[in-house]
């Protein structure tokens, strides 16, 4: 009979024990998904004990779902389960390897151009293991199929069912205890995603998300003018007087901004078989003309490059989960650099060979003001003019110029570059420097992008003096974020001359290069630490633009009175004396562990505090679109109806500029283009 083997019965031939082997297997592969594709950090016992069981209460409770049904459904329930949560485990693993970050419902519901682009890179991201992920479902459905397991269609009864429930909750509950009780705030402070998930398990992460996302969108309904009173308070007691031997220096010039991609400090004088990779951003770095700063940190989270931008232009702090630019550039309120400039009499533009509607684009930048956004739809495309993103470096800062020249003076404008991003990818004709060989195939073709990067930077410096801007502007290059995330410590290690690498070499690995260059300005190398939060302030004091009554949680880089606090999207840091990460504490000039002293202890709780206070009240400026309630004095509210970047009605408005502000490159040289040179092989 079935349920008889050899006398005794068969326990996999009943409901409950299908159930207990669906969820065992579904525990362990999701266990060996935690040690080998994530890079969760559980340290100690407690963590690794956590780490083992966290996908056993959800588990549980989601499985037993089925238990409430009856009959053949019961199984097949338990199969679609399975078959669900496996692919939020498959999403997350090829999500992580490209990110270093879990999927949220934002970056689901909101990021739909990012996970297009995401496919251009998919073929390097995704590998034939990643498919043992639905091995079980598999495995469970040849033994139904074949009878080696029989289904049982004895009912359960509904109370043991919720029995299961129940067990599954009090299991939670147990569990959050624990995590609590090892890393305390755990949900109520600003960490990371790798924390919840570490403690706590990938579906927990995932509830706790859609709840963050559902209270976010209620924050902003029930936001209220008194809300910006504690940011008040805290920017206001923050805000740190200019250098003087600084301010003003670069009044009235124009700000060009070249956002490098993926572009971290160590490459700066890096060489591979004795070359340079980047010798034209390396003679630009000691410019005598040039402020380099190489204590200068990325801060972003999962939105990544838009976490940049809007530091960058904003000085808000990106959010916790998904971006800002994504979730909230369409509705909310904001004082960033190119409003407050054009309110100068800057003319401001973006440049950006993608698609208008990356990361949001095309409606943040109405929001911030932006008078002009130059997105794909501007340039001649061909099919070999593009790689991975968009345009190639070379090709786009060529068109680029031709705009450029148009743009009534002063003006702010910001080109992205696009080919120094993942997966790295680049022609056979267009790549003339050796690779790496630390055996990483995603690590070692970084310093070829970087190097063509590097090459197309230094045809378009050639155009900007030819064309006089090169005299006449601020010229900022700043890399958005890291190019080779924390997955691969091996490849860093033999990058960096080390046998391996800890948590305080990642953390400085995350430093990105930002240089200011302006003809006149006494350059250097600054060693002040700080991070893209800072660079709105200084970049305001330089130009001479007063902003002390707006909201950035920023200070002048420049400054003597600057604090040097670099906060981290988890709540880690780094200042010059300390580099906190996680529950550790290293000596930031040393990178030695430290066994804090009473008084090292009050310090450090002190600065956590400033960070944990600075990054949630960023975070309430922007979920609940607080600046619609402030409007600072001599400054005027963007409308967005004002701006309209569609390729018609850019060319007319920017012809009709011209006829109006006759102060162009174009119009200074009566109407004679600048000749672009460049040796880009798809353009002979």
């Amino acid at each position: 009979m079935s349920g008889k083997i050899k006398g005794k019965t068969n326990k996999l031939n009943t409901v409950f024990g299908f159930y207990l082997l669906v969820v065992l297997l579904f525990c362990v592969k999701t266990y060996i998904a935690y040690q080998t594709e994530f890079t969760l950090g559980a340290k100690g016992s407690v963590q690794q004990f956590l780490l083992a069981i966290n996908p056993i209460p959800a588990a549980l409770l989601l499985f037993g779902i089925a238990l409430y049904f009856r009959g053949r459904l019961v199984y097949w329930l338990m199969i679609i389960i399975d078959l669900v949560q496996s692919i939020w485990l498959f999403a997350n693993v090829i999500y992580y390897r490209e990110f270093s970050d879990f999927l949220t419902l934002s970056v689901i519901k909101g990021s739909g151009d990012v996970q297009n682009n995401l496919g251009k890179s998919i073929g390097q991201i995704i590998r034939p293991t990643d498919f043992l992920i639905f091995l079980d479902i598999v495995v469970l459905i040849v033994l139904l199929l074949t009878h080696v397991i029989r289904v049982d269609v004895r009912p359960l009864k509904r109370r043991f069912a919720l029995v299961v429930s129940l067990l599954a909750f009090s299991l939670m509950g147990a569990e959050y205890g624990m995590a609590n009780a090892d890393r305390s705030g755990l949900l109520t402070r600003t960490f990371d995603n790798n924390y919840i998930v570490k403690y706590l398990g990938l579906n927990e992460y995932a509830a706790f998300n859609i709840y963050q996302t559902q209270k976010e969108s209620s924050t902003r309904a029930h936001a209220n003018a008194s809300d910006l009173k504690s940011v008040k308070k805290f920017v206001n007691r923050n805000r740190v007087s200019p250098n003087s031997k600084y301010y003003g220096q670069a009044k009235g010039k124009n700000v060009i901004i070249i956002h490098l991609e993926s572009f971290q400090q160590f490459l700066i004088n890096y060489k591979v078989d004795g070359k340079e990779v980047t010798p034209n951003l390396n003679k630009f770095f000691k410019n005598k003309n040039t402020l380099s700063f190489d204590n200068f940190y990325n801060q972003v989270a999962q939105g990544k490059t838009s976490d940049a931008e809007m530091m960058m232009e904003n000085s808000l702090y990106g959010l916790p989960e998904g971006s800002a630019m994504t979730e909230y550039g369409t509705e909310n309120t904001f004082q960033a650099a190119p409003a407050m400039l054009s309110q100068k009499g800057y003319t401001t533009a973006a440049f950006h060979g993608d698609v208008a509607s990356f990361w949001n684009r095309d409606n943040t930048y109405k929001s911030w003001g932006y008078q002009y956004f130059f997105s794909s739809s501007y340039y001649k495309i061909k099919s070999n003019y593009s790689v991975g993103y968009g345009l190639k470096d070379k090709i786009f800062f060529d068109q680029a110029s031709k705009y450029l020249d148009e743009l009534p003076q002063p003006f702010y404008a910001k080109l992205i570059t696009l080919t120094n991003h993942y997966p790295y990818e680049l022609d056979k004709q267009n790549t003339d420097f050796p690779a790496t060989k630390t055996g990483d195939k995603t690590v070692d073709p970084y310093v070829q992008t970087a190097h063509y990067l590097d090459e197309a930077f230094g045809e378009f410096l050639t155009y900007l003096k030819s064309s006089g801007l090169y005299k006449n502007s601020v010229i900022v290059l700043y890399g958005d974020h890291y190019g080779i995330s924390d997955n691969h410590r091996a490849a860093i290690a033999q990058l960096l001359g080390k046998k391996s690498v800890d948590e305080y070499d990642l953390a400085q690995f995350q430093k990105v290069p930002l240089m200011i260059h302006s003809s006149g300005l006494k350059g250097g190398v600054d060693h002040t630490y700080g991070g893209e939060i800072d660079f709105l302030p200084t970049l305001m004091d330089l130009l001479g633009v007063k902003d002390n009554n707006t909201i950035q949680f920023g200070q002048d880089l420049l400054s003597n009175k600057r604090n040097q606090v670099v906060a981290f999207r988890d709540g880690d840091f780094v200042t010059p004396k300390y580099t906190k990460i996680g529950s550790t504490v290293y000596q930031t000039s040393s990178g030695k562990k430290l066994t804090l002293t009473t008084q090292q202890k009050k310090q450090i709780t002190k600065l956590q505090n400033y960070v944990t206070t600075e990054l949630s009240l960023s975070d309430r400026v922007i979920e609940g679109d607080l600046l619609r309630f402030y409007t600072p004095k001599g400054f005027t509210k963007v409308n967005k109806k004002d701006y309209n970047y569609k390729y018609i009605d850019g060319l007319a408005k920017l012809k009709a500029a011209q006829k109006k502000y006759p102060t162009s490159v174009l119009a200074k040289r009566d109407g004679k283009a600048v000749t672009y040179k460049t040796d880009a092989p798809e353009l002979k």
